[in-house]
């Protein structure tokens, strides 16, 4: 018990479950929910309850004007008018830790809604949610938000948490916002209690990586059917590092992990990535028209923005970028 008290120190919201997954590997549990000092991963703070969602905890009002619609965001108030109504709502969650934006949803007569608006980082403001109509909306229904199916409410909190989906349907009294040791690690809790062995992740091959990663980064197969086309696909990027020459289904020196630690922060200096790309090309190095031959995802990852998403995202589809070329789809 004493050990167990000792980790709290690690999170102040660090969930009962992986706080027991702690007990053996502290070091890996605190390099992903982080601490006061240092970052942990984004996956763990991929949902909030409305009351920690920073944005929107500001002195001042969030707001957004529309056409004739006015917007007010401050806490969990989510206030639309038209100049004659009001409508006002109650903010339940927000997707996303915010190192981009953060999307809101709530309930409307027993329905999920997707607000139309969301919080960028960039802008340090509230603009339309990617994918949101540019146009004026027709009823204050619609201007406060879009209605979510059924298959949209499994899908968005089935990735952004853990221990929420059950028989198809998001059970929210088990919710674990976030992602947690037992989103991947699915017998977690059955291997503390018991420790027998776990089916070891980092066995994967690289396409058993690519596609483990995709179940909420999209796999290549998602993307190929369903789409979207042009750069809205840029974000999925199982699917983009599977279109590069290089990718090679049974070489791990491409797969998710030779390059990104799935227990720690995103790193965000390209210079960190150089020794992972000279695995592979330590041979072209001389070749590379850039003599310090530093910074290789600079230009052979370039990057590329959603329209209305405010930020920039790394093309995972590895290759020597010509001048003035279209997006490869």
């Amino acid at each position: 018990m004493t050990a167990i008290l000792a980790l709290l120190s690690l999170a102040a919201d660090l969930p009962a479950s992986d706080r027991l997954c702690a007990t053996c590997h502290k070091d890996i549990v605190q390099r992903y929910y982080g601490s006061a000092q240092a970052h942990g991963s984004t996956m763990a703070r991929a949902l909030y309850t409305i009351d920690q969602a920073a944005p929107l905890l500001g002195p001042k009002p969030l707001t957004y004007k529309l056409g004739k619609y006015s917007y007010t965001l401050t806490g969990p108030k989510y206030s639309v008018t038209d100049g004659a109504t009001t409508l006002d709502l109650t903010l339940a969650w927000a997707f996303g830790q915010g190192a981009a934006g953060q999307t809101y949803v709530y309930q409307h007569q027993g329905t999920w809604y997707e607000s139309r608006l969301s919080f960028y980082k960039e802008t340090k403001s509230l603009d339309l949610t990617m994918g949101a109509p540019p146009g004026e909306p027709r009823t204050l229904i619609e201007a406060a938000g879009r209605e979510m199916t059924a298959k949209d409410v499994t899908a968005c909190f089935g990735c952004h948490t853990t221990n929420s989906i059950q028989s198809g349907k998001v059970v929210f009294e088990k919710l674990q916002a976030g992602i947690g040791c037992q989103n991947c690690h699915e017998n977690a809790l059955k291997h503390a209690r018991t420790m027998q062995p776990q089916a070891s992740l980092a066995k994967f091959t690289t396409e058993e990586q690519s596609d483990f990663c995709g179940r909420c980064h999209r796999t290549w197969a998602d993307i190929a059917s369903g789409g979207p086309r042009g750069v809205g696909n840029v974000r999925f990027q199982p699917y983009r590092i599977a279109n590069s020459r290089c990718y090679d289904a049974a070489d791990r020196r491409i797969a998710c992990t030779a390059c990104h630690d799935p227990h720690g922060p995103l790193e965000v200096n390209a210079k960190a990535y150089d020794s992972s790309c000279l695995n592979c090309h330590s041979k072209d190095k001389k070749a590379c028209s850039n003599k310090q031959a530093d910074n290789c995802t600079s230009c052979h990852m370039p990057k590329y923005e959603i329209p209305g998403s405010h930020h920039l995202f790394t093309d995972h589809q590895i290759r020597i970028v010509r001048p003035n070329e279209k997006y490869p789809n």
